[in-house]
């Protein structure tokens, strides 16, 4: 892995067609727009979709692959990995940067589009109408050839100073590890959630604990941060917290999942 750090880097205004509107697609139109690049065309299969998000860029919104001109720099694909497959079959664009946003599909997938290819992929939640600090967004490039991963690194700076250079391999184990630290933790969160509000509790009365332990990443090693009935091998507690999850045996076994994983790593 290679970081690249660009708080000074120039780039010259792009000009640029997304293929999607979901979130991911949003939040890059909507980083790429403020940073002063054109974006030209929306492509979405819903026409109403791409309406939507052209609107907010001032680009122009079309529903059929084959309408999208190719006079564009870069075609960002921010689709699932199944349509990416499916869009290699069909679209042909060979003298343009295109670029997919999945941390988990290789950057070879767009090899029968172009020659000029690769990923520009973040390891982070994007829900389409929440406001992002996009200066803050961490962006993992990689380009078929140096000269093409120079092209994507340039356009990705416009967005965001805080650049790495990732192969697929280390790509995907941040991705999974992606997974863990938002998706998980979330489900967790809900489930927290949930089990304040069967007893008529108000959950944000735990929303001081939750920050408080997302700011323990500041300090170290996050297992010398550890606290709680597990690390201090609390049998009494434990066993007290597994009685009241009785009717709920998913949870039981979740609990008791993290519990052992606590034991064995502090």
């Amino acid at each position: 892995m290679r970081k690249t750090n660009t708080n000074d880097t120039k780039a010259r205004p792009a000009r640029i067609s997304i293929v999607g509107s979901g979130n991911v697609a949003t939040h890059l139109a909507l980083a790429l727009h403020q940073a002063g690049c054109s974006i030209h065309q929306v492509l979405s299969r819903s026409l109403e979709h791409a309406q939507l998000l052209a609107r907010r860029v001032d680009a122009h919104p079309i529903h059929q692959w084959q309408r999208l001109d190719e006079d564009a720099d870069y075609y960002l694909l921010a689709v699932s990995d199944d349509a990416l497959y499916d869009l290699a079959l069909d679209l042909r664009l060979p003298d343009a940067v295109v670029v997919h946003t999945s941390g988990t599909t290789p950057l070879s997938v767009l090899k029968p589009i172009s020659r000029r290819h690769g990923v520009l992929w973040s390891p982070q939640t994007f829900v389409r109408d929440i406001a992002m600090d996009y200066r803050r967004l961490p962006l993992c490039i990689e380009g078929s050839s140096p000269e093409t991963e120079a092209d994507i690194e340039a356009l990705a700076a416009l967005i965001s100073p805080c650049l790495y250079h990732l192969d697929h391999e280390q790509r995907r184990r941040v991705h999974l590890a992606s997974v863990w630290v938002s998706n998980f933790v979330n489900a967790l969160n809900a489930t927290a959630h949930d089990l304040m509000a069967a007893d008529g509790l108000d959950p944000d009365m735990l929303r001081p604990i939750a920050e408080q332990t997302l700011r323990k990443w500041d300090y170290g090693n996050l297992w010398l941060q550890q606290t709680g009935p597990a690390i201090r091998r609390d049998e009494k507690t434990l066993n007290a917290q597994r009685r009241q999850l009785l009717e709920r045996p998913d949870l039981l076994q979740l609990y008791d999942a993290l519990t052992a994983l606590i034991q064995k790593n502090t």
